[in-house]
């Protein structure tokens, strides 16, 4: 396994003979505004890439946690080949559908893609009112011969879902995506 953090939660993969990319933010630096009703103003991706876009579109799969502007943005949408294979958790398929990709799908309890087992496991973004408002997200875990166990837990915060899949599957490495974000009300 090898895993390079590109930013923000976009990330690399080569697992199980595969190049994964996950949660793929790939505009320009600065290409969106601030985040609403937060304290921080600077604009997002808040640092550019550090390769090439095309390079990281040239991958066999794309992993896709949920679908907020930080996971999955306009310019992957349009980067990314209509044929790329899309896993993401049930319901988020549509988007990419209406978007002309023709292999995108939901994986459900899990799925295979080629050699590598992937599973869905759960999360929340927060808790009270904001947890509500920021939606669904989920997680995966990656599985193949010859590889470690991955949980990628995706914008979760710790949870019952969290300890399941920490139980359940009992990963040997795990990768979180621990920001600090908060709003202002």
């Amino acid at each position: 396994m090898k895993l390079q953090l590109i930013r923000h939660a976009t990330l690399l993969l080569e697992y199980g003979g595969l190049r994964i990319l996950v949660d793929p933010m790939l505009s320009d630096q600065g290409a969106s505004p601030p985040i609403p009703g937060t304290p921080n103003e600077r604009r997002n991706p808040t640092v550019g890439l550090p390769l090439p876009a095309n390079a990281l579109a040239e991958s066999d799969l794309v992993l896709v946690t949920h679908l907020h502007k930080d996971h999955w943005d306009d310019a992957a949408a349009a980067l990314l080949q209509k044929t790329m294979p899309i896993l993401c958790q049930p319901g988020d398929e549509g988007t990419f559908n209406d978007a002309g990709f023709v292999a995108a799908r939901p994986v459900g309890t899990s799925t295979e893609f080629r050699n590598v087992e992937v599973s869905l496991t759960g999360g929340r973004h927060g808790t009270g009112e904001i947890g509500k408002a920021m939606g669904r997200v989920s997680g995966f875990v990656l599985r193949a011969k010859g590889e470690p166990t991955l949980y990628l837990a995706g914008d979760t915060i710790y949870c019952e879902e969290v300890e399941r899949a920490l139980d359940g599957f009992k990963p040997e490495a795990v990768v979180v995506n621990a920001g600090g974000a908060r709003f202002l009300a």
